[in-house]
């Protein structure tokens, strides 16, 4: 049994749904219509498919650490000087992630409803929250998330469904009519969000038990149907060259909303899912971070070495004309949001493999010792 401020398997699950699924739900989609176009459905099943081998890797990592904190297993394995040096690497490309999740998220609020309110405020007014709950614990950023989760799942069925009478799953064909080359090169935008998993080996000593491979895979599953929905629905509505135009096709499925001739305009219910889901997920990897720097339970260092730290980052990027921003993100965040944890699951996995043979030799050393000295 873990301590008291343990989470479940299913809590992980959920915040697996928000954190990542906002990712793949509504930040890679533009840059895989772009490439893809109307063969992006595919581009998702074969990165699942890949990913699913991968997540083996995550398992192999997760029993040799025997579920420690990760900062303390690399420290025994590499040191004080090199365990460093890695967290604080790991540190640095979650901040940039959680930063550019929130900018994102001003943009879309400036451009949409809040056309005249600083962006500056925004975020301070953001960041101040996320930290606030960054300074809590694992635990009520779980139960909190459960009840937001519920109301983001009910409005995301609430559109799908209400959008099938102007869908028209015709528009997916005809399949693979610029070949397979666009396919291949569209597989990394879902790929760099599934591959957010590991982060979930840097508070695994916080789980009531280890996560198995069928749970990373139920995970996998979940976050694949998240991708598919309004990627598919976006090119059964728009067709995939209108939906490849626009800068948030996941937001413009809910202009298309109505019931009956006097009941339209519930786009409104979009600002809650992507609001909320921004929430957890900043937070969520501002917390990791916290964990990482073992700051946890401690509100004053957080907001003195956390909070500054990630409003400053935040400042530049707002700065950044949309277009440029967008095109950072979609050309190289998320490409090397993919090698960055690749690489660094590699890493992990070369160390607990080679440091397992070590511990092993050495016990047979010291038993060979033993056995001679009697």
């Amino acid at each position: 049994m873990k301590g008291l401020g343990s989470i479940s398997i299913l809590h992980v699950v959920f915040l697996s749904m928000t954190v990542i699924g906002l990712k793949n739900h509504v930040t890679i989609i533009p840059p895989l219509l772009k490439v893809a176009g109307r063969d992006g459905w595919a581009s998702v099943l074969m990165a699942t498919v890949i990913i699913f081998f991968w997540l083996f890797l995550l398992v192999y990592i997760q029993k040799k650490t025997n579920q420690e904190p990760i900062r303390d297993w690399l420290e025994a394995k590499i040191g004080k000087i090199g365990s460093t040096t890695v967290i604080y690497i790991i540190v640095i490309y979650l901040l940039i992630l959680a930063a550019f999740t929130m900018v994102e998220t001003l943009q879309w609020i400036s451009s949409t409803f809040l056309p005249q309110t600083p962006s500056i405020i925004l975020l301070l007014i953001y960041t101040i929250l996320c930290i606030l709950l960054v300074t809590t614990s694992l635990q009520t950023m779980v139960i909190l998330n459960v009840f937001v989760l519920f109301g983001v799942v009910v409005f995301g069925f609430f559109v799908a469904f209400t959008n099938l009478q102007v869908k028209e799953y015709e528009l997916l064909r005809p399949f693979f009519e610029h070949g397979f080359q666009p396919v291949m090169k569209g597989m990394i935008y879902p790929a760099s969000g599934f591959i957010e998993l590991i982060i979930l080996l840097f508070l695994q000593h916080q789980f009531k038990e280890r996560l198995r491979w069928y749970h990373f895979g139920i995970i996998l599953i979940i976050l694949m149907g998240l991708t598919l929905g309004p990627l598919m629905g976006a090119i059964a509505e728009f067709g995939p060259t209108e939906a490849a135009k626009q800068r948030y096709p996941a937001y413009e499925e809910w202009g298309l909303v109505s019931i009956g001739r006097y009941i339209e305009h519930l786009d409104f219910f979009s600002i809650y899912q992507w609001l909320t889901g921004t929430f957890i997920r900043v937070s969520f990897l501002l917390y990791v971070i916290a964990d990482l720097l073992k700051m946890t339970g401690d509100p004053k260092q957080i907001w003195r070495m956390l909070a500054a730290p990630f409003f400053i980052l935040c400042l530049p990027l707002i700065i950044l004309n949309e277009n440029i921003f967008l095109k950072v993100k979609g050309n190289y965040i998320l490409t090397i949001t993919f090698i960055f944890f690749f690489l660094l699951s590699i890493f992990f996995v070369i160390l607990a493999f080679f440091s397992g043979k070590s511990s092993k030799k050495g016990q047979s050393e010291k038993q060979e010792m033993e056995s001679g000295e009697s």
